[in-house]
């Protein structure tokens, strides 16, 4: 037995004067409100009204944004705006510490004086492991 596997399901269908079902619903839709408007107030005040219900009608029929159609905007775009904003990081400003100068008499008071070897922070790393020097003094602890 052949089966017919259909192609193109992701291409709807186009059922009113070459228009899908959805675009007729913003179109129609849009219409109305617009017809309403128009029969319920001065034409003025109507047309104020109606531009805007009329062009967002429109874009939602037959606008899209990045390939995606206009109403996936629209919800991204009312989603952010409703709900609440996590931020994770905000920079705090620090006084500035003054640098403390070592004099001669503090290192000779029995301080060790560790010497920097570059500014290559994998170099100091290695520095730190091929000289035992404990990075963490937890393991150190539980070690012993």
């Amino acid at each position: 037995m052949k089966f017919q596997v259909p192609q193109f399901v992701e291409v709807e269908d186009k059922l009113f004067w070459k228009l899908t079902v959805k675009q007729f619903i913003y179109v129609a839709g849009g219409g109305g409100m617009c017809l309403v408007i128009f029969l319920s107030m001065p034409l003025f005040f109507a047309a104020l009204l109606i531009l805007p219900i009329a062009s967002f009608s429109l874009a939602l029929a037959f606008y899209t944004y990045n390939g995606r159609p206009f109403i996936s905007v629209v919800e991204a775009a009312s989603k952010y705006l409703v709900t609440t904003k996590l931020y994770i990081w905000r920079k705090v400003e620090e006084p500035a510490k003054p640098v403390a100068s070592a004099s001669a008499a503090d290192q000779d008071s029995g301080s060790v004086f560790v010497p920097k070897l570059s500014d290559s922070k994998l170099k100091e790393m290695s520095w730190a492991l091929g000289t035992k020097e404990s990075l963490n003094p937890v393991t150190e602890t539980a070690k012993k």
